[in-house]
């Protein structure tokens, strides 16, 4: 039984990036990327568009980073290369000094894809409830999926889950004239900055905030969308005096070492849950294997690196490429 109290793709989902990538900095996490990449391709247009993740390095610092997580993604099977950043037609590089890219990545639209799920779900024979608290239904195993309410949710079956909502904003464009449709996810590597094409034909931008806004309030800080619009103007050209058509916020389910939980928490309880930005690229691989643990006990995915357990010792897996 699948039960959501915000409806179908209502929460986190509905406001996400939208970035689908393998490029993570620990192999804990590039694993489960490689896991999920391949459901993204299937689903295809206009679901998900394999247009690739660029990443550029402006500093020798950013150089050295980029290429020691590019060997260690390609240890791991990443097609990630180098590449000339001009091949992207527009993009201001002349400051650039590296720059790699994965050309299986993408980008997808995450309220579509949730439903797309969900329907091919129902038609298995899942009963899809909506605006119903799945705590109160009972059953043999409850998963926590909530997103940054799942510490709540957890502490009202015992467990506690170390997870804090953090507020992260997103700025749509209007439509940039001659803006192509094969235009990667470029990423400043050394600031965070970052930019997609969107379905009508503007651009999406983020960035991580200089002072983490921790909580659950999701306002718009317009002082970020005039820095955003601004750095968007020297690093894409083509993009300069761009008018904003909406700007707005979400929250990521952070843990203390941006790496999800996954596996069993308590009696009949499991966790899929603190994702930290990543959840909806990650879900595909989660899904699949949460099932397989659920079900038969155990899943051909190693989620070892995920279990709640991990923060009561000193050893973590501290991703660092948090978008």
């Amino acid at each position: 039984m699948l039960a959501d109290p915000r409806g179908v793709a209502g929460g986190s989902t509905s406001r996400a990036m939208g970035g689908v990538r393998q490029q993570f900095s620990t192999a804990a996490e590039v694993r489960l990327a490689q896991a999920s990449i391949r459901f993204f391709a299937d689903l295809g247009a206009p679901l998900f568009r394999q247009v690739g993740y660029l990443f550029v390095a402006t500093t020798e610092p950013g150089v050295a980073a980029l290429e020691e997580r590019r060997e260690l993604q390609k240890s791991l099977g990443v097609p990630v290369e180098r590449v000339d950043p001009r091949e992207v037609t527009g993009l201001f590089a002349d400051d650039v000094l590296a720059a790699v890219t994965c050309r299986e990545d993408g980008v997808a639209d995450p309220p579509a894809v949730c439903r797309e799920v969900v329907r091919r779900a129902a038609e298995l024979g899942v009963d899809v409830r909506e605006g119903v608290d799945a705590a109160e239904l009972g059953g043999e195993a409850l998963v926590i999926a909530a997103g940054p309410w799942s510490r709540e949710v957890g502490g009202r079956v015992g467990v506690d889950l170390p997870i804090r909502p953090l507020c992260r904003q997103l700025v749509d464009t209007e439509p940039v004239d001659g803006l192509p449709e094969s235009l990667p996810m470029v990423i400043e590597a050394e600031t965070g900055f970052h930019f997609r094409r969107t379905p009508t034909g503007g651009l999406r931008l983020a960035m991580g905030e200089g002072v983490s806004r921790w909580g659950f309030e999701t306002e718009v800080d317009e002082r970020l969308v005039d820095d955003w619009v601004a750095r968007l103007a020297r690093r894409y050209p083509p993009a300069a005096g761009i008018a904003v058509a909406r700007a707005w916020a979400g929250l990521y389910d952070m843990t203390p070492d941006a790496h999800p939980i996954l596996g069993w928490v308590g009696e009949g309880v499991y966790a899929a849950c603190g994702f930290s930005g990543h959840g909806f690229m990650q879900s595909p691989a989660v899904g699949r294997a949460a099932a397989e643990e659920i079900l038969q006990g155990e899943s051909k995915l190693d989620l070892s690196p995920f279990r709640l357990d991990r923060f009561a010792g000193d050893e973590v897996f501290p991703e660092t490429l948090v978008l």
